[in-house]
């Protein structure tokens, strides 16, 4: 006898008489009828509800809350979990509903709009937003460099004067062939080195700031030891001709001089021996300076030429000259090695893009047309804040007796000091407790030390304007304009840090 066809359960032939659970299980009876045989089995169990799927509840009959339209279900839930809304959008939400205002967000529920909701985002994220950094100061438009110390001691025109690298001692040398160390905090007189037959043109610090290298008309270059106030016991002699200009390389161990015979001697420090000689100009040589990694060496001389050499092999690199050709009598490295900065005898200091071999700026102002006047690069301006332009100036002195500061960018004279009865010969910058701090000699025998100062500060000191230093007045640094040069003003003034990989070149201005 056949077997009886097995009959399925009759509770499963209508979707109205079906569990809610077997609806939300979706459309697959077989599964369903599965899961139901495993049920009745266990007396008892609660099933869990299965996830939601992503079936309409609009197709299932069953008298269930989830078998209701979806437009009335989500309605109803809304009603039922609503958050309290905003503080912000409270008055609204109750002005809504005293009025007889519907829940449905097309029928005007505040929150249930998504514009609102983002207003209201916004509002609940306003107190825990991360505040912004805020805008860095005004550039400043002037300088503030008041006179702190007047230094006298010399007895003839002081050439050359220098911070120590720490900037806690200065170094001045004079034509009356002494070199004089003074304290920088209390502008007392440390000590005085004699040794020199003859004026003393130039010095230089070494890097570690234990030596003094001085070089003097009487053709030779001297080392003096500040620690132990002791003259080095050999002399570096090979020029035939004044030691105008030396510089040492950044380890200390090359010393580099220029001379009136117009060559370039590399010399070993250690062994006090000639390393290279080179046939640099036709004409006495004036300048030299060596760029912050050692690896290039400028030279200029009366010639009015200036050349940019390699250390290593001694070759000349580029030649740089003006179409009238005026006597160069200084030239510097930028901070960053980019430009060289050069003193001429027609009153114009050009910064030169020696890559490019063309002049980017030109500072007038001054007057420069007897005396080898030498000045060098600063920084201005709040220490930490980040500038759209660098801040920075070039400083020299003038034959007038005043001191020039220069802003790199608009070429704007920002200060002209006043104080030397001479032409002031020579000018650096330096930095001592967070004070800058500037350091000039003259034809007048006297070493000036000047601190920048808050304007907003009081009892500085008193007694400065007794001594000779005359706060300029704002009207003379703003009506005074140097001449455009012949590129304009678009060169970038990056002159004030070590080169860097920076798309923009100004962006690495001010990491010196």
């Amino acid at each position: 006898m056949d077997p009886q066809p097995r009959r399925r359960d009759p509770r499963a032939q209508s979707p109205t008489e079906s569990s809610s659970d077997e609806l939300a299980a979706g459309s697959d009876h077989d599964e369903a009828e599965r899961r139901r045989a495993s049920w009745t089995m266990q007396k008892g169990f609660t099933p869990l509800r299965p996830k939601k799927s992503g079936r309409l509840y609009s197709e299932s009959e069953s008298p269930d809350e989830l078998a209701v339209d979806a437009d009335e279900y989500w309605r109803s839930s809304r009603k039922r979990n609503r958050r309290s809304p905003s503080p912000v959008n409270r008055a609204i939400i109750r002005d809504d509903h005293s009025q007889g205002g519907s829940d449905d967000p097309a029928e005007g529920d505040v929150t249930g709009s998504d514009e609102n909701q983002a207003v209201d985002a916004d509002n609940w994220s306003d107190g825990s937003a991360t505040p912004l950094a805020p805008p860095p100061p005004p550039k400043p438009e002037h300088l503030n460099y008041k006179e702190k110390f007047v230094m006298h001691g010399h007895l003839r025109g002081v050439s050359v004067v220098q911070f120590s690298p720490d900037c806690t001692m200065i170094a001045s040398a004079s034509a009356d062939a002494s070199l004089r160390i003074w304290d920088t905090a209390s502008g007392r007189l440390i000590h005085i080195f004699d040794g020199h037959l003859a004026g003393i043109s130039t010095l230089a610090w070494t890097p570690n700031g234990d030596w003094i290298a001085t070089g003097s008309d009487d053709k030779t270059i001297r080392f003096w030891n500040v620690n132990n106030l002791k003259a080095h016991d050999k002399v570096f002699d090979g020029h035939k001709n004044f030691v105008y200009q030396i510089a040492f390389t950044p380890k200390g161990n090359i010393l580099i001089s220029g001379s009136y015979d117009e060559a370039v001697f590399m010399w070993d420090v250690r062994r006090a021996q000639i390393i290279r000689t080179l046939p640099a100009h036709s004409d006495p040589v004036a300048g030299i300076d060596v760029v912050y990694d050692g690896t290039l060496i400028a030279s200029c001389a009366l010639d009015g030429l200036i050349r940019i050499w390699d250390t290593h092999s001694g070759q000349c690199l580029r030649t740089l000259v003006m179409e009238d050709n005026p006597p160069a009598t200084c030239v510097k490295f930028s901070p960053n090695g980019k430009y060289v900065l050069a003193w001429t005898l027609d009153g114009c200091i050009r910064m030169w893009n020696y890559v490019e071999s063309r002049v980017v700026k030109t500072f007038q102002g001054h007057v420069n047309n007897t005396f080898s006047l030498s000045g060098c690069f600063g920084a201005y301006g709040a220490r930490h804040a980040t500038y759209d332009e660098p801040l920075c100036f070039a400083v020299s002195g003038s034959e007038d007796g005043s001191i020039l500061f220069w802003d790199i960018v608009s070429k704007q004279i920002m200060q002209r000091l006043e104080g030397h009865s001479d032409a002031v010969l020579c000018v650096h910058t330096g930095e001592l407790n967070g004070k800058r701090m500037v350091v000039s000699s003259g034809a007048d025998k006297t070493v000036r030390l000047w601190e920048e100062v808050d304007e907003n500060a009081t009892g500085f000191d008193d007694n400065a304007s007794s001594r000779g230093a005359t706060p300029t007045p704002e009207s003379h640094w703003q009506n005074t304009t140097p001449t455009l040069d012949s590129d304009g003003d678009n060169a970038m003034a990056d002159v004030s840090a070590v080169p860097s990989t920076a798309a923009n070149p100004a962006e690495d201005v001010m990491m010196a």
